[in-house]
């Protein structure tokens, strides 16, 4: 009987062992996702619900949350501190309970603006079922809304022309940077060009895209205003250069044996860049990918000062000129938004990134 009892009081720890292992390699899995992001913080609390060893787990969430959220604390509390001992021409540098104010009430002005809006459009409505019930179907009109933009609004706009900045930068920079790095004639003849337009700043490209754009772009798209396109073209100019400088690097990196053996099996172009050329230069194409987008969020804001684009470069220039007690506060609301939302662009090609690599290193 005890041998019987020790048998299966074995076999049952043992099967607690394995399953507690299956766990643990089911977290270590998605600790990888989780890191992309930007939530790796909740791994040691999956651990420690699992049974891990609680000491060593502590440790490792208080260096990975404990300790940033000390530095962020310690970054309010000096600004808080530091803030209104500063005066400028606008007034103190607000601190953050002033700008927390304003972030609520840019909140609330956008609500009230789409209260507007849907008031708009039911009085219109109300009115052209009025017009076809008396048969006055000639002063029926559909008129849309012309409100001014709210802050979200504006927020919507810079994020579709840095899309549509980074899209055209991709598709310039990756085909030419594959065909730089398979040629050295290519190469060579191309390379000085980016070393004479990469440190050009968005400043002195504007004027001149300007002037292009207004002169070819005569009858602009609703969908892509004149100003858009300009502060998009901008953006390319100035952010197309990490991505092609990468992707050249990655295609000379590609394994010599590689390519010798699509030379040995004479395969045609495409598909040596295909199936051989890109799925090694990966890793090093998403590198240039996110300084590009980085650097093209960065650049958005000046293009759009200058150009007048509706989005957030707009609503720090306006606001400066605005010049109320308000007005800083809002700024620095901004300044926090543009701070954010790079953050967010850069984890979503992280996250891209460690989709289609094998690597999943930062």
């Amino acid at each position: 009987m005890s041998t019987a009892s020790e048998y299966a009081g074995v076999t049952a720890a043992e099967a607690r062992r394995r399953r507690q292992e299956r766990l643990f390699s089911r977290i270590n899995q998605a600790a990888a996702y989780l890191n992309v992001l930007g939530v790796g913080w909740l791994v040691p609390l999956f651990k420690i619900a699992a049974g891990d060893n609680p000491r060593h787990q502590l440790r490792e969430l208080r260096q990975v949350l404990l300790i940033p959220l000390v530095g962020i604390a310690s970054f309010l509390a000096l600004w808080a501190w530091l803030a209104p001992q500063v005066n400028t021409s606008l007034g103190a540098i607000p601190g953050p309970a002033q700008v927390w104010e304003q972030t609520v009430n840019l909140y609330n002005d956008h609500v009230a603006e789409r209260e507007k809006e849907a008031a708009f459009y039911a009085r219109q409505d109300e009115r052209n079922r009025q017009f076809a019930a008396a048969g006055q179907n000639d002063r029926i009109k559909q008129r849309g809304y012309t409100g001014k933009p709210t802050y979200f609004d504006q927020i919507l706009t810079s994020l579709k022309t840095v899309a549509l900045g980074f899209l055209i930068a991709t598709l310039v920079a990756v085909p030419v940077g594959i065909m730089c790095g398979l040629s050295r004639s290519v190469n060579g003849a191309v390379n000085p060009l980016i070393q004479i337009f990469k440190p050009v700043s968005p400043l002195a490209w504007l004027p001149i895209v300007t002037m292009i754009v207004s002169a070819l772009y005569v009858d602009p798209m609703d969908v892509f205003p004149k100003s858009l396109v300009i502060s998009a073209i901008t953006v390319t100019l100035c952010s197309l250069w990490p991505t092609l400088i990468n992707t050249t690097l990655g295609v000379i990196s590609v394994d010599k044996d590689l390519m010798n053996v699509s030379r040995v099996l004479r395969l045609p172009t495409w598909k040596t860049v295909s199936r051989l050329v890109l799925p090694s230069a990966l890793p090093l194409i998403f590198t240039g990918l996110r300084l590009s987008l980085g650097v093209g969020w960065m650049v958005l804001i000046a293009a759009e000062m200058l150009a007048q684009n509706p989005g957030l470069g707009k609503f720090v220039w306006d606001e400066f000129q605005n010049g109320s007690s308000s007005s800083l506060a809002r700024i620095i609301v901004a300044v926090l938004t543009i701070g954010i939302i790079g953050f967010l662009l850069d984890r979503l090609m992280y996250a891209l990134q460690a989709a289609f690599t094998y690597s999943t290193s930062r």
